[in-house]
Protein backbone atom coordinates (compact mmCIF):
# COMPACT_ATOMS: atom_id res chain seq x y z
CA UNK A 1 0.00 0.00 0.00
CA UNK A 2 3.01 2.41 0.78
CA UNK A 3 4.46 1.79 -2.42
CA UNK A 4 0.80 2.31 -4.48
CA UNK A 5 0.45 5.33 -2.70
CA UNK A 6 4.07 6.56 -3.54
CA UNK A 7 3.63 5.62 -7.37
CA UNK A 8 0.15 7.30 -7.50
CA UNK A 9 1.62 10.67 -5.53
CA UNK A 10 4.46 10.84 -7.75
CA UNK A 11 2.19 10.40 -11.12
CA UNK A 12 0.72 14.12 -10.38
CA UNK A 13 3.92 15.67 -9.47
CA UNK A 14 5.01 18.31 -11.80
CA UNK A 15 7.49 17.21 -14.21
CA UNK A 16 10.70 18.48 -12.50
CA UNK A 17 9.71 16.98 -9.13
CA UNK A 18 9.52 13.73 -11.17
CA UNK A 19 12.54 14.20 -13.20
CA UNK A 20 14.04 15.04 -9.49
CA UNK A 21 12.90 11.78 -7.36
CA UNK A 22 13.66 9.94 -10.90
CA UNK A 23 17.25 11.49 -10.62
CA UNK A 24 17.16 10.74 -6.75
CA UNK A 25 16.41 6.83 -6.92
CA UNK A 26 18.70 6.04 -9.17
CA UNK A 27 21.42 7.44 -7.13
CA UNK A 28 20.04 5.41 -4.31
CA UNK A 29 18.44 2.79 -4.23
CA UNK A 30 19.11 1.49 -7.61
CA UNK A 31 22.33 2.37 -7.85
CA UNK A 32 23.66 -1.11 -6.72
CA UNK A 33 21.66 -2.64 -9.31
CA UNK A 34 22.38 -0.39 -12.44
CA UNK A 35 26.07 -1.31 -11.40
CA UNK A 36 25.42 -4.94 -11.41
CA UNK A 37 23.92 -4.67 -14.47
CA UNK A 38 26.67 -2.35 -16.46
CA UNK A 39 28.83 -5.20 -14.95
CA UNK A 40 26.95 -8.25 -16.87
CA UNK A 41 26.30 -6.23 -19.58
CA UNK A 42 30.49 -5.62 -19.81
CA UNK A 43 30.93 -9.36 -19.03
CA UNK A 44 28.86 -10.59 -21.98
CA UNK A 45 30.60 -8.19 -24.41
CA UNK A 46 33.75 -9.66 -23.38
CA UNK A 47 32.79 -12.95 -23.77
CA UNK A 48 31.98 -12.43 -26.98
CA UNK A 49 34.85 -10.11 -27.74
CA UNK A 50 37.06 -13.52 -26.64
CA UNK A 51 34.89 -15.37 -28.48
CA UNK A 52 35.84 -13.52 -31.65
CA UNK A 53 39.48 -13.50 -31.00
CA UNK A 54 39.36 -17.18 -30.08
CA UNK A 55 37.66 -18.29 -33.28
CA UNK A 56 40.22 -15.79 -35.35
CA UNK A 57 43.08 -17.38 -33.66
CA UNK A 58 41.63 -21.29 -34.66
CA UNK A 59 41.58 -19.78 -38.46
CA UNK A 60 45.08 -18.66 -38.25
CA UNK A 61 46.12 -21.83 -36.60
CA UNK A 62 44.21 -23.77 -39.41
CA UNK A 63 46.05 -22.06 -41.95
CA UNK A 64 49.42 -22.11 -40.48
CA UNK A 65 48.94 -26.15 -40.31
CA UNK A 66 47.63 -25.92 -44.02
CA UNK A 67 50.38 -23.98 -44.93
CA UNK A 68 53.28 -25.80 -43.12
CA UNK A 69 52.02 -29.23 -43.93
CA UNK A 70 51.57 -27.71 -47.81
CA UNK A 71 55.25 -26.48 -47.72
CA UNK A 72 56.22 -30.16 -47.14
CA UNK A 73 54.52 -31.37 -49.19
CA UNK A 74 55.52 -29.33 -51.62
CA UNK A 75 59.39 -29.99 -50.94
CA UNK A 76 58.54 -33.54 -51.31
CA UNK A 77 57.10 -33.31 -54.17
CA UNK A 78 59.73 -31.17 -56.19
CA UNK A 79 62.68 -33.02 -54.62
CA UNK A 80 61.22 -36.59 -56.24
CA UNK A 81 60.42 -34.72 -59.87
CA UNK A 82 64.07 -33.96 -59.34
CA UNK A 83 64.97 -37.44 -58.82
CA UNK A 84 62.47 -38.91 -61.39
CA UNK A 85 64.45 -36.82 -63.36
CA UNK A 86 67.74 -38.33 -63.38
CA UNK A 87 66.11 -42.07 -63.00
CA UNK A 88 64.68 -41.87 -66.03
CA UNK A 89 61.40 -43.49 -67.00
CA UNK A 90 61.95 -46.60 -65.27
CA UNK A 91 60.53 -45.55 -62.03
CA UNK A 92 57.02 -44.28 -61.20
CA UNK A 93 55.46 -42.08 -59.34
CA UNK A 94 53.29 -43.43 -56.69
CA UNK A 95 51.68 -42.64 -53.25
CA UNK A 96 52.48 -44.35 -49.98
CA UNK A 97 49.58 -45.39 -47.45
CA UNK A 98 49.92 -47.14 -44.32
CA UNK A 99 47.43 -50.21 -43.52
CA UNK A 100 47.29 -48.57 -39.23
CA UNK A 101 46.36 -52.79 -38.10
CA UNK A 102 48.50 -54.03 -35.64
CA UNK A 103 50.82 -55.86 -36.82
CA UNK A 104 51.47 -54.44 -40.46
CA UNK A 105 53.62 -51.36 -38.61
CA UNK A 106 56.34 -52.05 -41.18
CA UNK A 107 54.12 -53.05 -44.25
CA UNK A 108 52.97 -49.82 -46.61
CA UNK A 109 50.56 -49.66 -49.75
CA UNK A 110 51.25 -47.86 -53.02
CA UNK A 111 48.43 -47.01 -55.53
CA UNK A 112 50.51 -48.39 -58.63
CA UNK A 113 50.27 -52.41 -59.44
CA UNK A 114 51.23 -55.10 -61.67
CA UNK A 115 48.89 -53.12 -64.62
CA UNK A 116 51.47 -50.17 -64.46
CA UNK A 117 54.57 -52.28 -65.00
CA UNK A 118 55.02 -52.75 -60.71
CA UNK A 119 56.56 -56.51 -60.23
CA UNK A 120 57.87 -58.05 -56.73
CA UNK A 121 60.84 -57.65 -55.86
CA UNK A 122 60.63 -53.99 -57.31
CA UNK A 123 62.74 -51.43 -55.03
CA UNK A 124 60.80 -48.34 -53.41
CA UNK A 125 62.88 -45.15 -52.99
CA UNK A 126 62.33 -41.48 -52.43
CA UNK A 127 64.96 -38.29 -53.19
CA UNK A 128 66.85 -39.61 -50.24
CA UNK A 129 66.91 -43.30 -50.44
CA UNK A 130 65.74 -46.46 -50.48
CA UNK A 131 62.35 -46.87 -48.39
CA UNK A 132 62.04 -50.42 -49.18
CA UNK A 133 61.08 -53.29 -52.01
CA UNK A 134 57.73 -54.29 -53.26
CA UNK A 135 56.30 -57.77 -51.53
CA UNK A 136 53.10 -58.54 -53.88
CA UNK A 137 51.54 -56.69 -56.68
CA UNK A 138 47.88 -56.62 -57.57
CA UNK A 139 46.60 -55.25 -60.29
CA UNK A 140 46.08 -51.56 -59.49
CA UNK A 141 47.67 -52.03 -56.10
CA UNK A 142 51.15 -52.94 -54.51
CA UNK A 143 52.27 -54.23 -50.73
CA UNK A 144 55.56 -53.25 -49.80
CA UNK A 145 58.01 -53.42 -46.73
CA UNK A 146 60.20 -51.13 -45.49
CA UNK A 147 63.48 -51.23 -43.62
CA UNK A 148 61.88 -52.09 -40.15
CA UNK A 149 60.68 -55.48 -41.14
CA UNK A 150 62.20 -58.46 -39.54
CA UNK A 151 62.95 -59.32 -43.23
CA UNK A 152 64.34 -56.98 -44.34
CA UNK A 153 67.93 -57.49 -46.08
CA UNK A 154 70.20 -55.96 -48.76
CA UNK A 155 73.37 -56.39 -50.15
CA UNK A 156 75.47 -52.73 -49.22
CA UNK A 157 78.42 -50.83 -50.07
CA UNK A 158 80.74 -48.55 -48.75
CA UNK A 159 80.72 -44.91 -50.57
CA UNK A 160 84.11 -46.02 -52.32
CA UNK A 161 82.92 -49.11 -53.41
CA UNK A 162 85.65 -51.26 -51.82
CA UNK A 163 84.12 -53.07 -48.68
CA UNK A 164 80.58 -54.89 -48.84
CA UNK A 165 78.59 -56.10 -46.25
CA UNK A 166 74.91 -56.72 -45.49
CA UNK A 167 71.93 -54.47 -43.81
CA UNK A 168 69.35 -55.53 -41.99
CA UNK A 169 67.02 -54.85 -39.42
CA UNK A 170 67.83 -54.99 -35.82
CA UNK A 171 65.15 -55.38 -33.43
CA UNK A 172 65.01 -52.98 -30.33
CA UNK A 173 63.37 -53.45 -27.25
CA UNK A 174 59.91 -51.86 -28.86
CA UNK A 175 59.15 -51.05 -32.55
CA UNK A 176 60.59 -47.52 -32.26
CA UNK A 177 64.29 -48.84 -31.02
CA UNK A 178 64.67 -50.73 -33.84
CA UNK A 179 67.62 -50.32 -36.18
CA UNK A 180 70.23 -50.81 -39.10
CA UNK A 181 73.11 -52.56 -38.57
CA UNK A 182 75.75 -53.71 -41.50
CA UNK A 183 76.93 -56.81 -41.01
CA UNK A 184 80.21 -59.27 -42.33
CA UNK A 185 82.80 -55.97 -42.42
CA UNK A 186 86.67 -56.82 -42.19
CA UNK A 187 87.78 -56.71 -38.73
CA UNK A 188 90.49 -55.12 -40.07
CA UNK A 189 88.86 -52.59 -41.56
CA UNK A 190 88.02 -49.09 -39.77
CA UNK A 191 84.73 -47.54 -41.70
CA UNK A 192 84.46 -43.80 -40.14
CA UNK A 193 81.20 -42.43 -38.80
CA UNK A 194 79.36 -40.49 -41.42
CA UNK A 195 80.41 -43.08 -44.35
CA UNK A 196 77.71 -43.09 -46.72
CA UNK A 197 76.75 -46.89 -46.95
CA UNK A 198 74.68 -47.65 -50.38
CA UNK A 199 73.29 -50.98 -52.15
CA UNK A 200 75.84 -52.58 -53.74
CA UNK A 201 73.31 -54.60 -56.94
CA UNK A 202 74.63 -57.86 -55.99
CA UNK A 203 71.71 -60.20 -55.73
CA UNK A 204 69.70 -58.61 -58.49
CA UNK A 205 67.29 -57.09 -56.68
CA UNK A 206 68.36 -53.81 -55.60
CA UNK A 207 70.20 -51.62 -58.16
CA UNK A 208 73.68 -50.34 -57.49
CA UNK A 209 74.04 -46.88 -55.79
CA UNK A 210 70.52 -46.57 -53.48
CA UNK A 211 71.42 -44.47 -50.19
CA UNK A 212 70.43 -46.63 -47.64
CA UNK A 213 72.19 -44.96 -44.76
CA UNK A 214 75.60 -43.67 -42.54
CA UNK A 215 77.39 -45.16 -40.05
CA UNK A 216 76.94 -44.46 -36.30
CA UNK A 217 79.55 -45.97 -34.56
CA UNK A 218 80.54 -49.77 -34.32
CA UNK A 219 77.77 -52.67 -33.14
CA UNK A 220 79.89 -55.47 -32.14
CA UNK A 221 82.88 -57.38 -32.94
CA UNK A 222 83.09 -60.83 -33.89
CA UNK A 223 86.19 -62.90 -32.34
CA UNK A 224 88.25 -60.34 -33.72
CA UNK A 225 86.57 -61.54 -37.31
CA UNK A 226 84.06 -59.18 -38.40
CA UNK A 227 82.62 -56.22 -37.45
CA UNK A 228 79.14 -54.51 -37.67
CA UNK A 229 78.18 -51.18 -37.48
CA UNK A 230 75.02 -49.32 -36.71
CA UNK A 231 73.60 -47.04 -39.39
CA UNK A 232 71.16 -43.88 -39.24
CA UNK A 233 68.82 -44.57 -42.10
CA UNK A 234 68.82 -42.05 -45.11
CA UNK A 235 64.85 -42.39 -44.65
CA UNK A 236 62.25 -42.43 -41.77
CA UNK A 237 59.73 -44.71 -43.28
CA UNK A 238 56.60 -42.92 -40.99
CA UNK A 239 57.39 -39.93 -42.71
CA UNK A 240 57.50 -41.33 -46.40
CA UNK A 241 54.14 -39.81 -48.40
CA UNK A 242 55.37 -39.99 -52.19
CA UNK A 243 57.98 -42.70 -53.64
CA UNK A 244 59.23 -43.72 -56.50
CA UNK A 245 58.88 -46.88 -57.63
CA UNK A 246 60.43 -49.44 -59.92
CA UNK A 247 58.61 -50.59 -63.48
CA UNK A 248 59.32 -52.00 -66.84
CA UNK A 249 63.13 -53.07 -67.38
CA UNK A 250 65.33 -53.59 -64.59
CA UNK A 251 68.18 -50.76 -63.62
CA UNK A 252 71.13 -52.38 -62.52
CA UNK A 253 72.89 -49.22 -61.56
CA UNK A 254 71.63 -45.71 -59.81
CA UNK A 255 75.00 -44.29 -58.74
CA UNK A 256 74.79 -41.22 -61.34
CA UNK A 257 71.22 -40.33 -59.32
CA UNK A 258 72.62 -40.11 -55.92
CA UNK A 259 76.18 -38.53 -56.49
CA UNK A 260 78.48 -39.45 -52.81
CA UNK A 261 79.00 -35.54 -52.19
CA UNK A 262 75.24 -35.22 -52.20
CA UNK A 263 73.20 -37.96 -50.67
CA UNK A 264 71.57 -36.17 -47.31
CA UNK A 265 68.77 -37.63 -44.98
CA UNK A 266 65.69 -35.63 -44.63
CA UNK A 267 66.92 -34.24 -41.12
CA UNK A 268 69.96 -33.09 -42.67
CA UNK A 269 68.06 -31.13 -45.12
CA UNK A 270 65.66 -29.79 -42.40
CA UNK A 271 68.77 -28.44 -40.32
CA UNK A 272 70.25 -27.16 -43.29
CA UNK A 273 67.04 -25.51 -43.93
CA UNK A 274 66.87 -24.03 -40.35
CA UNK A 275 70.55 -22.70 -40.12
CA UNK A 276 69.56 -20.99 -43.52
CA UNK A 277 66.74 -19.51 -41.86
CA UNK A 278 68.49 -18.73 -39.22
CA UNK A 279 70.92 -16.84 -40.98
CA UNK A 280 68.95 -14.78 -42.64
CA UNK A 281 66.83 -14.18 -39.44
CA UNK A 282 70.15 -12.83 -38.17
CA UNK A 283 71.67 -10.64 -41.62
CA UNK A 284 68.32 -8.54 -41.13
CA UNK A 285 68.38 -7.83 -37.70
CA UNK A 286 72.22 -7.08 -38.34
CA UNK A 287 71.20 -4.71 -41.53
CA UNK A 288 68.07 -3.21 -39.61
CA UNK A 289 70.63 -2.52 -36.38
CA UNK A 290 73.62 -0.85 -39.10
CA UNK A 291 70.32 1.38 -40.82
CA UNK A 292 69.47 2.62 -37.39
CA UNK A 293 72.86 3.73 -36.47
CA UNK A 294 73.56 5.11 -40.14
CA UNK A 295 70.23 7.79 -39.09
CA UNK A 296 71.51 8.29 -35.76
CA UNK A 297 74.79 9.64 -37.24
CA UNK A 298 73.45 11.38 -40.13
CA UNK A 299 71.28 13.24 -37.77
CA UNK A 300 74.11 13.85 -35.69
CA UNK A 301 76.07 14.92 -38.60
CA UNK A 302 73.54 17.70 -39.43
CA UNK A 303 72.87 18.91 -35.84
CA UNK A 304 76.63 19.48 -35.20
CA UNK A 305 76.75 21.28 -39.20
CA UNK A 306 77.40 25.37 -38.77
CA UNK A 307 74.19 27.06 -40.05
CA UNK A 308 75.87 28.81 -42.74
CA UNK A 309 77.55 26.01 -44.10
CA UNK A 310 75.33 23.72 -46.61
CA UNK A 311 74.61 20.26 -45.66
CA UNK A 312 75.65 17.22 -48.07
CA UNK A 313 72.47 16.31 -49.96
CA UNK A 314 70.32 13.44 -48.46
CA UNK A 315 71.74 10.36 -48.63
CA UNK A 316 75.42 11.17 -50.16
CA UNK A 317 78.04 9.21 -48.77
CA UNK A 318 80.12 10.83 -45.77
Amino acid sequence: MLFLILAFTTLYLPEGGQQTLAWTVRATLLRPFLTFQEGVAAARLRARQVEDLQARLDSLSAVVATQGALFDENRTLRSLLGLARRVGTTFRPASVLRPGTPGSESIFLLDVGSDDGVVQGAPVVDAYGLVGVVREARSHLSVGMDWTHPDFRVSAMLANGGDFGLVENRRGVFRGADRLVLNGMAYHESVEDGTAVLTSGLGGVYPRGIPIGRVTGVAETQAGWLKSYWLKPMVQPGSVTHVLVEVGSEVSDLSDAWPVDSIRTRDDVLDRERAEADSLAALTDSVRVLRARLRQLRRAAGDSAPSDSPRAPVGESR
